[in-house]
């Protein structure tokens, strides 16, 4: 199964490709940036133009997405929802098979404890994937975090619906 993991953004979006049929399960990672200067139209739009190259390209069957679960910054609380609006939208148009992860559910499935530090997270990361480093930027580690999640927790997802 490929999976795509996305970490929503406004600025910067985290992208994650697995393949969990192959020993070397990353297939690319990295992250889409949105330039300050340009307007929230144009940042959106940006946004929709490379998450779809990257769909097209790699085809998941899958998209796994963090959900905005708890949100520090009020300020920019409204370009992300936006953005994630962009995010959401364009998965469903280009992949259809999308499921949604709280960071808590995120961090449970990599480290067996919802609490845990984001260090801890991207150590798993880079332990499961047997990587030489974990992968930076942060943003990529943690949409690759959202992947293994899904990768670990779809087996019940799947007895669920039988």
């Amino acid at each position: 199964m490929v999976i795509l993991g996305i970490d929503p953004g406004y600025g910067i979006i985290g992208y994650g490709v697995i393949n969990t049929e192959k020993p070397d399960m990353v297939v690319d990672y990295g992250t889409i940036t949105t330039p300050k200067e340009d307007s929230i139209p144009v940042r959106l739009e940006s946004i929709e133009k490379i998450l779809k190259y990257i769909l097209e390209k790699f085809k998941p069957d899958v998209v796994a997405i963090e959900e905005l679960f708890y949100f520090k910054n009020q300020t920019t609380i409204i370009p992300v929802a936006q953005a994630r609006g962009v995010i959401l939208l364009t998965c469903q148009k280009y992949c259809g098979n999308i499921y949604e992860y709280t960071p808590l559910q995120i961090k449970q499935a990599l480290t067996g404890q919802g609490r845990a530090e984001k260090a801890q997270v991207q150590y798993m990361v880079k332990a499961i994937l047997n990587l030489n480093s974990i992968p930076k930027p942060d943003d990529a580690a943690d949409a690759l975090a959202v992947a293994i999640c899904h990768s670990q927790t779809s087996p019940m997802l799947n007895l669920n619906k039988a």
